[in-house]
């Protein structure tokens, strides 16, 4: 299905932490357009507003000003559990800690969130296993996370968000923690998803050589992006 609106859109957002002489703006006016099927990194240095806009994007704030719009609905207008279920349903998180719970095997650990979205158990059943077998872990799905590689318990996490078939993949700095190898292993697993499985990914990052496997780079400098290139996906006329 082909939405018209942009997946997720940025009207001049503005966050502003203090006030008067001891304001700080965090986000100084960034307008920005996801579209579906797009795999689009942000980067900048440390200060330079990329994680502010990640916890906008995922709900954990709002914006001082301006709008935050998902599919045309302005987020800022909803509730705490609007936005909650916002978060369950349409948004999928991968981390720099992979978030894992050590005792429990792959499988259990991607089931977690669909138990939590109340999901018949059939149906969850059957992406709890499906998930795993996309990120090339089907022989790994009864492993406990404390028996998997680093690389391997971030392809858990990777299938723990994209099982209950979000909207929109925001994956914050998910190489963070891992060498060079298994870095370029996951950036590769992303790409694969987002080119033949269609998931629309948002990166964090602050390394040139994880973003470049994205097909647009916005890049964050003091609360404003200062370029954004790249392949866009562009409304269909």
């Amino acid at each position: 299905m082909t939405h018209k609106e942009p997946l997720i859109e940025f009207r001049d957002v503005v966050k502003a932490y203090g006030t008067g002489e001891a304001e700080v703006r965090a986000l100084d006016g960034v307008d920005l357009k996801v579209r579906d099927g797009e795999f689009v990194a942000v980067m900048g240095s440390s200060g330079s507003g990329k994680s502010t806009t990640m916890n906008i994007l995922g709900c954990l704030d709002v914006p001082t000003s301006g709008h935050y719009l998902f599919r045309g609905v302005d987020v800022g207008e909803l509730d705490r559990n609007q936005r909650a279920r916002l978060r369950r349903h349409y948004l999928g998180f991968v981390f720099q800690g992979f978030n894992l719970l050590k005792r429990t095997t792959a499988l259990q650990n991607v089931a977690l969130p669909l138990i939590y979205r109340k999901m018949p158990a059939r149906e969850r059943n059957r992406r709890a296993k499906a998930a795993p077998k996309a990120v090339g872990l089907a022989d790994r799905m009864h492993h406990s996370s404390s028996e998997l590689s680093g690389g391997q318990q971030q392809r858990v996490a990777i299938a723990r968000a994209i099982a209950s078939d979000p909207a929109i993949l925001l994956a914050d700095e998910p190489t963070g923690n891992l060498d060079s190898e298994r870095s370029h292993d996951i950036m590769r697993l992303l790409r694969k998803l987002n080119e033949e499985d269609g998931i629309t990914i948002l990166l964090v990052t602050h390394e040139d050589d994880m973003a470049e496997y994205a097909k647009r780079q916005v890049m964050f400098r003091d609360g404003r992006i200062v370029s954004d290139t790249g392949v866009q996906l562009r409304e269909a006329i």
